[in-house]
């Protein structure tokens, strides 16, 4: 689904995959954020996604132009999650708000697992 912005000269349609890499690009910026996980469902198993996979760790949703995002990160070892959940929230919801003129209703992080940063 496309997010809509109508304006005096026009429509803007703003692609879910747009929001997804925006997101997924200011997520991987914020502290204790090792990276995005993809999950294969089939075998169970999670991996670290590339910088350039980062939509796959990511699900958006717009409706009546709000957005809900949900994503599947990997966490930094030894560090607080809740403080790098709210960080992270707190980050998306205002540079993604300010890059498509939406609102953000929901961000939901699923900590898919922890690594060790050299």
């Amino acid at each position: 689904m496309k997010g809509r912005i109508n304006n005096k000269l026009g429509e803007i349609r703003i692609s879910s995959e747009v929001i997804a890499l925006y997101a997924g690009m200011t997520a991987v910026e914020c502290f204790g954020i090792v990276g995005m996980a993809a999950i294969n469902m089939k075998d169970g198993l999670v991996k670290l996604l590339k910088r350039e996979s980062l939509t796959k760790g990511i699900n958006v949703r717009v409706e009546d132009n709000r957005i809900n995002l949900d994503f599947h990160v990997i966490v930094a070892y030894g560090v607080s999650i809740c403080a790098v959940a709210d960080n992270l929230i707190a980050n998306v919801k205002y540079k993604v708000e300010a890059f498509t003129g939406m609102d953000v209703d929901k961000i939901s992080i699923y900590v898919e697992g922890v690594r060790v940063i050299d």
